[in-house]
């Protein structure tokens, strides 16, 4: 009969690595049950404003929730969007202070708290979506805020995983310091 025996540096991994697994599944689970309460979707689509057109036709599925654009193309273009899909320009709330995918997050997770919002759906390109889905697990999971993407269909390959690590340290800092280092991610640009 074969016996089961770990080594230390097998029990070692096994110790850190279940733990990872059990929370991932647990948020999965969680994710499952939760309904998204607002959709926040990330600037930066190109002059055809496709993530703008995207979610103008995804909320109306959705006629109750409120909308986050957070940077992206001019307030009365994006209104427009909304205007001419049939969606009150009421729910939007723009908000450009946002430089970069962190900030996007960051300026707007309190404004989310405050409202008691749980969960939303995150709407970006879908080659931006990686990078974005870890930003926003770290900053608006840091509140208690689930996420649900939604991407946006596009003919782009996806990021480089660097810049996933880059921002996703990024958004540890910036919940263990305030700090989003915007500067030094301009600097590396």
């Amino acid at each position: 009969m074969n016996k089961l025996f770990f080594t230390g540096k097998s029990f070692r991994f096994i110790a850190f690595v279940l733990p990872l697994i059990t929370w991932w599944g647990y948020k999965e689970v969680q994710n499952q049950f939760v309904q998204p309460q607002a959709v926040v979707v990330l600037g930066g689509s190109t002059k055809r404003l496709e993530r703008e057109k995207f979610t103008a036709q995804f909320v109306r599925q959705h006629p109750n929730i409120p909308i986050w654009i957070t940077g992206g193309s001019p307030p009365t273009f994006t209104q427009r969007v909304f205007t001419k899909a049939g969606v009150d320009p009421k729910r939007l709330h723009l908000d450009y202070e946002a430089v970069d995918t962190v900030t996007n997050f960051t300026t707007l997770v309190d404004d989310l708290q405050a409202r008691g919002i749980k969960s939303v759906y995150l709407i970006t390109s879908d080659f931006h979506m990686r990078r974005a889905c870890v930003i926003g697990e770290i900053i608006l999971g840091s509140r208690g805020i689930y996420l649900k993407p939604v991407p946006v269909p596009s003919e782009k390959p996806s990021e480089s995983i660097e810049k996933s690590i880059r921002d996703g340290a990024r958004a540890i800092i910036w919940i263990a310091t305030g700090y989003t280092g915007v500067d030094a991610a301009k600097n590396k640009r």
